[in-house]
């Protein structure tokens, strides 16, 4: 087991996102706003005023959206790389979108702080542990009644119980990119499980670009 995993906590992927946000290649595939998260931004958006986080936000493509939508925006990363992105980007548009170094565990935000919290293809990032502190945090800063939308790795992608499995269901492959930190995964009843202060409206379980990508598309309400 590679340095990295002996660090006292697991969420550490950002490292490895940084390195690939610094280069035109590996921004190339992060740009375009999701499917599901230009569907659901539409749909906000004829609600009235929106206050949105992009949490972990990478180089900023949903975040982007947000503020060309109307939303009062907030974008946060681990990654200084990402959000330097961003920041350009924004200036670019004349945007305003706050954004903020931080990790998932620790939101840098009040209580019942926003509508709509969006978090693609990150809080399975660490162990039972960190995935289970950051569905709290995300609870903890969305109003009631607010809308949580997010991704979780599903137990039939290819890539679990590959490597190392250094907690239950977490699982690392060592010298493969992101993959060499640890990946959480689950089934549809222990997601329903995780988020138990949530009531989901939406649960599909999909292919992403690569065949076997097997991930959990989420849309849920705070319960009041």
């Amino acid at each position: 087991m590679s340095d990295t995993h002996t660090l006292e906590k697991t969420d550490t992927a950002h490292l490895a996102w940084d390195k690939r946000w610094q280069t035109e290649e590996g921004r190339a595939d992060w740009l375009r706003p999701e499917a599901d998260v230009a569907g659901l931004i539409e749909r906000l958006q004829k609600q009235g005023p929106v206050k949105a986080l992009d949490l972990g936000c990478g180089v900023g493509r949903h975040a982007l959206s947000f503020a060309r939508a109307g939303f009062e925006t907030h974008a946060m990363d681990l990654s200084e790389a990402g959000l330097g992105e961003l920041k350009k980007s924004a200036a670019l548009e004349s945007m305003q979108i706050a954004t903020h170094l931080a990790p998932m565990t620790s939101l840098p935000f009040e209580d019942d702080s926003f509508d709509y919290v969006l978090s693609f293809n990150v809080i399975y990032h660490g162990d039972p542990s960190i995935v289970r502190t950051a569905i709290s945090e995300i609870a903890r800063v969305l109003k009631p009644g607010g809308i949580y939308q997010g991704t979780m790795l599903s137990k039939r992608n290819a890539n679990f119980g590959i490597g190392t499995e250094i907690a239950a269901d977490t699982w690392v492959r060592e010298g493969d990119d992101d993959k060499d930190h640890p990946h959480f995964y689950c089934n549809a009843g222990e997601l329903v499980s995780l988020f138990d202060r949530f009531e989901l409206s939406y649960l599909e379980d999909k292919v992403h670009s690569k065949p076997g990508s097997w991930h959990w598309h989420m849309i849920a309400e705070l319960n009041r």
